[in-house]
Parts: structure tokens; C-alpha cells; sequence
């Protein structure tokens, strides 16, 4: 049951020799969401064992280069590889004419359909709903339409404490309504409540994006309480003023943003190529936020399952 961040790229607009553009792949039991498709996207992918084939959805924040221009790539080999699964990406309205483009010169032969869901929201709306987990998209505050996403683990099956199966006598009827949330209700006016007899295995876990954005007020409500925040940092603090002019974060008000809206960890990157060594970046944001974490290329993190026993 893992629940799995890979990170292929962490740099901003320019390339550098140890680090490769926007593009990360969140694994939700298997399924694989690819987060942003910067350029080399594919190749760290082999390099992390991730399977081309195996990504079911895209998800595009926005059309500027150092996040999709390794997806022309991409799709050509999947093309190869002769991919028939259905491919979904979700990105802002301005993609649709990149990825009409792209298929009249180069999709030719490609025996899978590839469905671009349009992204326009203005606050956050569900986009995905898959039998696992949940995917919400919502507005950035960048220079063009950009957009975040949340991805939320479904809440598991209630299970029945094991003494309660005895003490009221079970029938198979009622534990199957206990273990979907209802509470049994008997003819003779018996309530068995819930929640005195049930409960939830295991905590669902979540994870949030915020590529390119500059700060604003309402980002921390829709990231309340994630288990892991990915947020950009793309220049050090004291560079507040060339963070607005080009609607970018510092690396504290990241770690500002983390704060407010309590989540578990914070992962930050997106970085500048003005900064050669990040390690110092780390020093900046742990006085705000403590459980900061720099993402470097090839890093997988996992968020563990909190498990409880009844």
C-alpha cells in the first residue's frame, strides 16, 4: 500500500549540471502520477525504475518550459513501447493547442488515446476519483494560469473490533453496514453506534503541490493538514523583491506557508540556478518550519501508513 514520491527534477527555468527541471511521480499503490514533465523527465525515470507504461495521468501546473518539455518525448516512447492504456493529463487550457501540435507532427501511429482534461478552476475543485484516492486541483498565483494539485488516500473500510462480533452477535448483514460507516439499528430499537464498535485501520495519507506561485492567503487553507508539502523555493531569502517581480516563493515564506496551514513535512525545490549549494537553504526554513527537507534528484520518500489496532 505505498504512497511514494519520486523526485526526477528540481530546478527552475535553467537546467543545471546536477539537476534536472520540474518533474516528480507520485506512486499510489501502483498507479503512477506524473507531476510536471520537465525536460529528462524520461531518462531519470529509467534510471528510478519507474515504468512509462505504468503512468496512467499527467499532471501539467502550467505551460512554461522547465515543466513539459520532456513530455514530447515521453509520449513519443510510450508510442514505441506500444502503449494501448488510455493516458489522462490534466493541465490548464493553454495546453491544448501544444498537445494538437504535438500529435499532427508526431502522434501518428500511436494506438493509445491521450485526454487532456482542462484545468480552470478558482478554487479548489476534485478533478480524479479513483477507487484509492482522490486528486484536487486548484489556482496558483503565478504570471500565467498555474495550477496546484492534492491528492487524498480514501478513507479504508471501518473494521469491527473483535469483541464486539460476540458481544451483540453480528450477522454478516450488519457487519458489512458497520464496516461502510452506518450505525445498525434493530427491530426491537437496539442501536449499535458506530463508533463503539469500529475502527478506521489506518490514517488516509495526502500530498500537495504548489509548483511556480507566489504567495497568498488562501493557499494554507487548501493544504491544511497534508502529510507531505511540496512547495517551490526557488530563491534564498533576503530576494523577496525579485521573488514578487516574478510571481516565485523564498524559501521562507515556503516554509511560512507550511507553518500556517500544519502540515506534517515540507519539501521544497524549484531551485534557482543562482544557487550552487542548496544546503544553506535548509537553515533558512527550519527556524520557521523544522520538518523541512531538501528535494534533491533520485529521492523517494515515502509516507508511511499510521496503522491502528482495535
Amino acid at each position: 500500500m505505498n504512497f511514494t514520491l519520486n523526485i526526477l527534477g528540481t530546478a527552475s527555468a535553467l537546467p543545471t549540471v546536477n539537476r534536472y527541471p520540474s518533474a516528480q511521480v507520485l506512486d499510489v499503490r501502483g498507479r503512477l502520477f506524473l507531476i510536471d514533465c520537465g525536460e529528462g523527465a524520461q531518462m531519470q525515470m529509467r534510471r528510478m525504475g519507474l515504468s512509462y507504461l505504468k503512468v496512467e495521468v499527467i499532471c501539467l501546473s502550467h505551460i512554461h518550459g522547465d515543466h513539459l518539455f520532456g513530455l514530447s518525448g515521453l509520449l513519443s516512447t510510450m508510442g514505441l513501447m506500444g502503449r494501448k492504456t488510455p493516458l489522462t493529463i490534466f493541465a490548464p487550457r493553454s495546453f491544448g493547442p501544444v498537445l494538437k501540435f504535438y500529435l499532427s507532427y508526431f502522434g501518428e501511429g500511436f494506438r493509445f488515446p491521450v485526454e487532456h482534461h482542462v484545468l480552470s478552476m478558482k478554487e479548489p475543485e476534485k478533478v480524479l476519483d479513483t477507487k484509492a484516492v482522490e486528486m484536487y486541483a486548484f489556482p496558483l498565483n503565478h504570471r500565467i494560469e498555474t495550477f496546484g494539485f492534492l491528492f487524498r488516500e480514501k478513507e479504508p473500510q471501518r473494521n469491527i473490533r473483535k469483541d464486539a462480533i460476540d458481544k451483540y452477535g453480528l450477522g454478516i448483514a450488519e457487519m458489512g453496514r458497520l464496516k461502510n460507516g452506518g450505525d445498525i439499528v434493530r427491530p426491537d430499537g437496539t442501536v449499535i453506534a458506530n463508533g463503539d464498535v469500529t475502527y478506521r485501520p489506518y490514517d488516509p495519507r495526502s500530498y500537495a503541490y504548489c509548483s511556480d506561485t507566489a504567495p497568498f492567503p488562501e493557499l494554507s487553507g487548501w493544504v491544511q493538514g497534508v502529510d507531505l508539502l511540496y512547495h517551490e523555493a526557488t530563491f534564498p531569502a533576503g530576494m523577496e523583491e525579485m521573488a514578487a517581480a516574478t510571481f516565485h516563493s523564498t524559501t521562507v515564506q515556503a516554509a511560512g506557508c507550511a507553518a500556517m496551514a500544519g502540515v506534517k513535512r515540507l519539501i521544497v525545490g524549484h531551485y534557482s540556478s543562482r544557487v550552487k549549494d542548496i544546503r544553506p537553504l535548509l537553515d533558512e526554513m527550519t527556524p520557521v518550519f523544522p520538518k523541512t527537507m531538501l528535494a534533491k534528484e533520485g529521492d523517494v520518500i515515502d509516507i508511511p501508513l499510521r496503522r491502528y489496532h482495535g
